[in-house]
């Protein structure tokens, strides 16, 4: 049986994964992005079974009928906008999943770029290495309103964690209540009010076809001047080219993004040049504990549906 890993960028699968236990499978582990159907193909010749890391690479008809060996595709979480199950089913491929992983991960670097942004912590790093010091000046953020678009189980750590910074905290999102906005310690407003009264607006929705370029031009005009934007949900859901021309035109104070429209982000992007933000490789989720429990249960899926019996099946 072989088995390969996609998308090992920090090369830790083998330390993580307990590949001992499939004492007689072949396991190629890939630590480079693989671009294109045909590449990929190849790269999955005579495969059984391929452990996709989250969303990093596509998974869609074409590429399950170039795959013919293809037999077991394991995904890094419990969903997966970038396979398609109705796809993988018809070609005879079983989809399994492991742990979603813990909110507290990305609600936490969503705060490392709050702060890093507020404080400019990447700009003075930078400055005092040069031999500079002293060459910004940093905002509080007790007093100020934190807004949050998208107020479910990610949204509603990062609210309470704004609280603690003594913070204002209102939400906004297509299906929330006031109840539920004061459960998780923030006030419902509209969505006009969430972009005009924002100080930091951080970004919690999934990613759907109702989302994607929900923050448009029109909202990040709508945003005061000295807010910054952190988006570390999926990066469509931010135009990014009209997030670029806010940002160079200084009508918003900075952005922390951790998310993108293509990822890895091509280094040809205009955010990589854009003025005042704090840019990150979609670190969220990788922490050492999500990833020790994704790779142990990543193995625990291979036994299992060699034993005839998968478990943490997803479905269409």
């Amino acid at each position: 049986m072989k088995i390969v890993v996609l998308d090992d960028y920090q090369r830790v699968a083998r330390s993580y994964a307990p590949f001992d236990a499939l004492p007689d499978a072949e396991v190629e582990v890939l630590h480079e992005h693989l671009v294109g159907v045909d590449e990929l193909a190849r790269a999955l010749r005579g495969a059984e079974v391929v452990v996709a890391m989250r969303e990093r690479t596509p998974f869609r008809a074409e590429i399950f009928a170039k795959t013919p060996d293809l037999r077991l595709l394991i995904t890094t979480g419990m969903a997966n906008a970038s396979i398609d199950l109705t796809a993988a089913a018809a070609h005879g491929v079983t989809v399994c999943g492991t742990a979603s992983g813990a909110a507290r991960n990305t609600a936490e670097l969503t705060w490392a770029l709050i702060l890093a942004c507020r404080r400019r912590v990447v700009t003075e790093d930078r400055a005092l290495r040069e031999g500079r010091w002293q060459t910004t000046i940093g905002t509080d953020l007790a007093g100020t309103t934190l807004g949050v678009l998208g107020l479910g189980r990610l949204g509603t750590q990062v609210a309470r964690i704004g609280q603690a910074f003594d913070m204002r905290v209102i939400a906004w999102s297509e299906n929330l209540t006031p109840e539920r906005a004061e459960a998780a310690g923030a006030t419902l407003v509209s969505r006009d009010e969430l972009f005009a009264a924002s100080d930091v607006l951080t970004v919690h929705l999934k990613l759907s076809e109702r989302t994607v370029g929900l923050v448009g031009a029109a909202e990040l005009a709508a945003m005061k001047p000295g807010a910054i934007l952190v988006n570390t949900s999926r990066g469509p859901i931010v135009d990014e080219a009209a997030l670029v021309t806010a940002l160079t035109a200084g009508s918003i104070a900075g952005a922390g993004l951790d998310v993108y429209d293509v990822e890895p982000l091509p280094a040809e992007n205009p955010l990589r040049g854009a003025p005042n933000t704090v840019l990150l490789p979609h670190l969220g989720y990788v922490t050492d504990a999500t990833y020790r429990t994704w790779y142990e249960q990543v193995v625990e899926n291979v036994v299992a549906w060699r034993a005839g019996s998968p478990v943490r099946v997803l479905s269409s």
